[in-house]
Order: C-alpha cells, then structure tokens, then sequence
C-alpha cells in the first residue's frame, strides 16, 4: 500500500489500522473548501512517505463514512488524526500545512517501534504503571515518605508564598475599612 488509501468501509478501516503501525487520516468533505486547499500537501506527503506495513495515508469521507468520523471525534473539517498501533497519538484541525508535515515527522519516528500501548514510555529499570522504587536508605520503615532537599525546598517556597499572600491581603482589607 503505497500513496493515498480511501477509506471504504468500516471493515477496510479497521484493517487498515490493525495491520499499519502509523496511520496519518485526512478526514474530509467534498464540499469542504479548506479540505480542497491542503489536498495537495497530504498527497505529496503521502507519495513520500507511504511504507507497507509501517506508514499508511488514508482520506476518509466523513459524508460517505460518518460511522468512522463519529467514531473518531470528527466534528470539523479538516481534521487530520495520527494512530499508532490503533491509538490516536495526535490530532490537527483546519487547514494548516506545517502543523501536519511536523505532525507527520513526529509520527516518522514511531514507523519502526512496535505499537504496543506503553511501549514508547519505556526507560531502562522503569515502566509506566510498574512497581514504585522502594525508599530504602536509612529512614527506617518505608512508610512511604520519600523525601529530599529539592521537595522540602518547594514545601517551603510555597508556605513562605502562602504566608506572605495573606499578609498582603489582610494589610490591604485592613486599609478598606
């Protein structure tokens, strides 16, 4: 699958998902005359960077196709919508070429990592949802307190704030009446 894919059906679309790891989705009016004016720009970058299996261009008409619009969160056209393994990563609404061809370079990045959900939150010895560091160190218990200068730092800018806000205020109610 190469160039521009228009969506047919519901069915068509799902597959199209499931079997592309980057989709980039012009979703589209015949009579949408922004749609007409950035037609051009997504087929260029569809004829560029268009990869089997990896990155798919696909137009969907949102009068011919309204269950996959509706489905989407389509309510303004343009709206050009990034999924990456079958999830929406990013979305871009009107006619605006350079948010789309910088979308489209983010998405580039992702064609070759799997699109499994978590996958690009990954960090060597951390994974997102996964256990908690433990606190360890000589604080005994554990109780769950994982202090550190630069937290007690903050704590203590933000009462110092809060101290001096009321001070201001009440100085100033005090002159009111």
């Amino acid at each position: 699958m190469s160039g521009l894919i228009s969506i047919g059906s519901t069915a068509e679309w799902q597959s199209l998902l499931s079997g592309t790891n980057v989709v980039v989705a012009d979703f589209y009016a015949d009579w949408c005359g922004p749609c007409k004016m950035i037609a051009p720009h997504f087929e260029r970058l569809a004829k560029e960077h268009s990869r089997p299996k990896k990155v798919a261009f696909a137009k969907v008409n949102v009068d011919t196709q309204s269950t996959v619009a509706r489905s989407n969160g389509v309510s303004a056209m343009p709206t050009f919508k990034i999924f990456h393994g079958g999830n929406c990563i990013d979305t871009i609404k009107g006619a605006n070429p350079s948010a789309l061809s910088e979308a489209v370079s983010k998405a580039l990045k992702l064609a070759d990592v799997a699109g499994k959900p978590g996958e690009a939150f990954k960090t060597p010895g951390r994974t997102l949802g996964g256990e908690a560091p433990s606190a360890g160190g000589a604080s005994g218990g554990g109780g769950g307190w994982n202090l550190n200068m630069g937290s007690i730092l903050n704590a203590l800018i933000v009462l110092v704030g809060l101290y001096l806000v009321s001070l201001f205020s009440a100085r100033s109610s005090q002159k009111e009446d």
